[in-house]
């Protein structure tokens, strides 16, 4: 009996029922002819400083719809196919151009305007919904908003019974493997030339239809193109322990940047252009491709929340939004993300070093590039392996852990999620990336924006025509109306001047106090 098998028996029945996750997807709202909309929130959503389930992410233009927390995948995705259903209704119903808008599909930008006319997104004259604002335009100061314009899937995921070891542990193991998931569910291989406008890259032409991509690439959003940033690149984070993590990004919150400095907090006309000139303005601000979170209360920065009280769950940030899904994610991808999550942590996992986390990066790069170039060669423990045979052994690996997860479910479903993947990676043509290219070249004249238009038009009419109830509508539109009170009363409670409100958010007292200090 192996290790795994012997730590899964430990965990349970029990423990495996309280397996629980939910999504955040992120969606730009684009015009018909693939431009990005320019309109503001539709108000119909509600207030997206306040609503539970409908905000927006960087820009005005582009949406987050959040389902809340699940025990089961299908509970799951119907809440968030309920939520898409009432968000592109209450698009339909602005009428004029703005109701035939609709949510672009792919991760990477649809048509975008000039940097600086990708609108911010907007919360009110609230001091907490000025701080998101000025958060969001030091974000266009420091990386450009184009580069905020990418949308994703964060999944959610946690287990009851962990501590800030276990889910450090896992976190561990999952950027060490996350390459196979990049290979296997990467989805934006491809992009619009208006996106990289002005700036150096590797990418070639496809056709001449204004589309540049990676031939064998999978996932340009978690590329070098993508969520990358040369301050952040001087950030060796450790994951061995929370005190470990919470050292690093209490460092990176507190650090002065020259180049952010530079920036000021304000400009000469007194508006502001960022929240602090530290090297990360806040903690959202750090990119990974996972992240140990803990709830908030109103108020309290995130690392304070996790010193104060651990590690509540995990945020895995590097899905794609797939094309071919109605809502960029179908359940065998869920679950396939549950075992493998639960192979994170019932594994082995060494302490990481700086050595190898350089390691990791490099692999990240080059799968997200490259990742289905035949016989493409990783770094593990400094010595090459291929990507399959790699990929291969883990796959193998889940086969004890989607059985056990088929017994509480009484259907091979992970099963089935785990065979699909191994068939995907032997036959990586029928991979979503490689599905991309080989449709926008088959069917779209080799036109990034025409396939992403062409599926965002489709997957509108399909969600359009979904069956939809008056009391759906009813209990939508009093969570809208909520939120805008909710909104009202908290524009209403503000005394405090915003500049004092931003000078003690991201004062270093807010950050929390070292375990060993606070012990």
């Amino acid at each position: 009996m192996t290790s795994l098998t012997l730590k899964l028996q430990a965990i349970g029945q029990e423990r495996l029922r309280g397996m629980r996750r939910g999504i955040e997807k992120e969606s730009l709202r684009a015009q018909p002819d693939g431009a990005l909309a320019l309109t503001p929130h539709p108000a119909g959503l509600g207030s997206a400083l306040t609503h539970p389930h409908i905000t927006t992410d960087y820009s005005e233009s582009q949406l987050e719809l959040i389902t809340g927390v699940h025990g089961s995948v299908e509970s799951c995705l119907a809440e968030l196919t309920e939520v898409h259903q009432f968000t592109l209704r209450t698009m339909q119903a602005q009428g004029g151009a703005a109701g035939e808008e609709m949510l672009w599909v792919s991760s990477m930008p649809c048509n975008l305007p000039t940097d600086e006319t990708i609108p911010i997104g907007r919360y009110g004259s609230s001091n907490v919904g000025r701080a998101k604002s000025v958060y969001r335009m030091g974000l266009g100061h420091r990386y450009g908003r184009r580069m905020q314009t990418i949308s994703g899937i964060h999944y959610n995921w946690s287990l009851p019974g962990v501590d800030n070891e276990g889910y450090f542990s896992l976190i561990r193991n999952f950027r060490r493997q996350a390459f196979l998931l990049l290979t296997l569910f990467g989805a934006s291989p491809a992009l619009c030339s208006s996106f990289v406008e002005g700036r150096p890259h590797a990418l070639r032409p496809l056709g001449h239809g204004g589309t540049l991509h990676m031939p064998h690439g999978t996932s340009l959003r978690m590329g070098r193109l993508g969520y990358q940033s040369e301050a952040q690149a001087t950030l060796a984070v450790s994951y061995n322990s929370l005190e470990g993590y919470a050292a690093s990004l209490h460092d990176a919150l507190t650090r002065p940047w020259p180049a952010y400095e530079a920036v000021d907090i304000r400009n000469p006309g007194g508006d502001y252009n960022q929240l602090a000139t530290t090297l990360l303005q806040i903690e959202n601000e750090f990119y990974g491709t996972i992240r140990p979170k803990r709830t908030i209360y109103q108020g309290e920065r995130p690392l304070h929340a996790l010193r104060e009280r651990g590690v509540e769950y995990i945020e895995v940030r590097l899905m794609d939004l797939n094309p071919f899904e109605a809502i960029g994610i179908d359940a065998p991808t869920l679950r396939f993300l549950d075992v493998f999550l639960l192979h994170c942590l019932l594994s082995d996992s060494p302490p990481d070093s700086p050595e190898e986390i350089r390691e990791l990066a490099h692999n990240q790069h080059l799968t997200a590039a490259r990742g289905r170039e035949p016989g493409l060669m990783l770094l593990r423990g400094g010595r090459p392996i291929a990507l399959v045979d790699w990929g291969l052994e883990l796959i193998d690996e889940l086969a004890p852990l989607a059985q056990a997860l088929d017994e509480l479910d009484g259907r091979d479903v992970h099963r089935d999620a785990v065979a699909r993947a191994r068939a995907s990676l032997l036959a990586p043509e029928t991979l979503p990336s490689a599905r991309v290219v080989a449709e926008i070249h088959r069917a779209h004249a080799d036109s990034f924006l025409d396939f992403t238009r062409s599926r965002s038009q489709a997957i509108r009419n399909d969600i359009l025509a979904l069956p939809w109830s008056e009391a759906q509508q009813a209990r939508f539109e009093a969570m809208s109306a909520a939120s805008v009170a909710e909104q009202k009363r908290i524009e209403a409670a503000d005394t405090m001047p915003f500049e004092i409100y931003r000078q003690e958010y991201v004062s270093p007292a807010r950050l929390g106090r070292p375990q060993a200090a606070a012990a």
